[in-house]
């Protein structure tokens, strides 16, 4: 082969791919082509372009701020402060130059600013999209806040936040939301502008922040009259830019933009944010893992680029540490898991499948065996009155009927019942009295009595699961779906279906909690009232879920 002569950026680039490539494996890399590795795989990243920074006061010469600022991850002394400079937000690039631009931030204990407790710079890179994370430290525990970015000439919204409580804190009353599965398409962000006017101190994004399928121009189920989508969002995402703009169109959203800036969030994806139903390396048509490897890598990218989210989260090449441990004082210890990245492929090709040999092998993870052992260590670890376990997909045995050849989920943890076995005996080893799960996913609303053994419903209930119901995935939705009685028949343990859109509150106390289902009538029509579906509360010390 003749030998080529590359600039330096491209010889950078094949170093980083090279080094790339010996930290996942010649497996993981083979079939790859360099153009496609280069765009995914840790290339462009900064440092690597050095880009020239620019005068804002000229580079910025319309609003920035269009997809709004977000705050999360709150710990102790710090919290996430997120925005993403694009004054054309549907063009590649959002309108800036490849160049560096500076973004003040200041972050101060009222809304009107006269009481700036912290400040300074960040850059925003063009590498990452002109994304800023600014990781404010120095501030006090279990405090709200008020923060807010300048560019240039331009000033953008005001966010509330707050930060995590001391450790050792003893807190009476913790109050969260749970959100999931907020397809463009389907409908309007009604919920989330509902969820904005909540009195909760934060809440947790489940999965499926945006779909991967097409949104034609009038928007789907919003069927605009008033506007055109651009033709660029009417296909699949695929590559890193397809994503970059399709985070665009989401968090062009005001409603979505509110909830953003009135709390806190605390993220992780499911299946939608890259492919439906992938599972690890496996994509959902069962093709080349190393193509996908390279879609997953941008996504993955893409997702943390778009999300409040710290430096240890952000992407290597197609791996994430997503999963991570936050805790609220003494009252509360929140596991975030992510049950996509390491998990096994689903058994009997993926569907409702009656339980059989290839499901119920014990080789198989839904979490894979790092995180397995994280979570039971963490566990052990905990002195907290609760531990929650956000998470995405159903953790409870839904049976579709009550025939002895009943199906179930081979996407949900029923698809993995010896991984489901595993934590459950880790829980009772570790001494957890007050389990939580909180679950997206099935754009359904459920409460469940986590049992010992679901085979048996006399066994301890270990604790309860509380399903949010989806933001607009699947449209207006119903009360009771077709399939009500079959499911409340053959899961006694099921306390709650229902299958309109919305999002659950949670409040955490020391005697117990409660969990309020919060619905909307309509989201193909904007501007549905909010009301509560029903409300359930489980004791401490005795977990069981009961109507109120």
């Amino acid at each position: 082969m003749p030998h080529l002569q590359v600039s330096q950026p491209e010889q950078e680039s094949q170093r980083q791919l090279r080094a790339a490539a010996a930290a996942l494996g010649r497996r993981r890399f083979l079939s790859i082509t360099s153009t496609a590795a280069a765009l995914a795989f840790t290339t462009n990243l900064p440092g690597s372009a050095h880009a020239a920074e620019a005068d804002a006061r000229t580079a910025v010469r319309a609003d920035p701020f269009t997809l709004g600022i977000a705050s999360g991850d709150p710990l102790p002394g710090s919290v996430v402060l997120w925005t993403r400079l694009a004054p054309e937000p549907f063009e590649t690039g959002g309108g800036l130059p490849k160049a560096r631009i500076p973004v003040r931030w200041e972050i101060a204990h009222d809304s009107r600013f006269r009481r700036v407790v912290r400040r300074g710079t960040a850059i925003a890179h063009p590498e990452l999209n002109h994304a800023v994370h600014v990781e404010a430290g120095g501030l006090a525990p279990d405090r709200v806040y008020h923060y807010r970015f300048r560019a240039g000439a331009w000033t953008s919204p005001t966010g509330r936040t707050r930060t995590a409580p001391a450790p050792g804190a003893d807190l009476a009353e913790l109050r969260l939301a749970a959100v999931s599965c907020q397809a463009y398409h389907d409908g309007y962000y009604t919920a989330h502008r509902h969820l904005a006017e909540e009195d909760v101190d934060l809440v947790f994004h489940l999965g499926d922040y945006l779909y991967e399928y097409a949104v034609d121009a009038s928007g789907g189920a919003r069927k605009y009259t008033d506007r055109r989508l651009p033709d660029i969002f009417n296909k699949e995402t695929v590559t890193l830019e397809d994503y970059r703009l399709r985070y665009a169109l989401y968090k062009s959203d005001p409603d979505l933009r509110a909830a953003h800036a009135a709390h806190p969030f605390l993220v992780t994806w499911d299946d939608h944010e890259t492919e439906n139903n992938y599972a690890g390396d496996v994509p959902e048509d069962g093709g080349s893992s190393q193509d996908f490897l390279v879609r997953r890598a941008a996504a993955y990218r893409a997702y943390w680029e778009n999300q409040p989210l710290r430096r240890p989260q952000r992407p290597d090449g197609p791996d994430m540490r997503l999963h991570r441990r936050l805790r609220f004082g003494r009252l509360a210890q929140f596991d975030i898991l992510d049950t996509r990245q390491y998990r096994s492929d689903q058994a009997y090709g993926d569907g409702a499948h009656h339980p059989g040999p290839e499901s119920e092998d014990p080789r198989r993870t839904m979490t894979g065996a790092a995180q397995e052992r994280w979570l039971i260590d963490g566990w052990h670890a905990s002195d907290a009155l609760w531990n929650v376990v956000p998470q995405q997909v159903t953790f409870s045995e839904r049976r579709t009927d009550s025939t002895p050849q009943y199906k179930v989920s081979m996407d949900a943890w029923d698809g993995y019942p010896a991984s489901r076995e595993r934590i459950l005996a880790g829980a009772e080893a570790a001494g957890v009295e007050n389990l939580m799960v909180l679950t997206g996913d099935v754009h359904k609303g459920y409460a469940y009595d986590i049992k010992r053994d679901f085979r048996d419903q006399k066994s301890r209930t270990m604790g309860t699961e509380i399903v949010a119901t989806s933001i607009t995935s699947g449209k207006d939705g119903e009360d009771k779906p077709a399939n009500w009685d079959a499911y409340t028949g053959a899961n006694p343990h099921m306390k709650f279906y229902n299958g309109r859109r919305g999002y659950v509150t949670v409040r955490l106390g020391r005697q117990q909690a409660r969990a309020d289902f919060r619905t909307v009538l309509a989201v193909t029509k904007p501007g549905a009232p909010v009301t509560t579906a029903a409300s359930f509360v489980t004791e401490v010390g005795r977990q069981g879920l009961h109507q109120v």
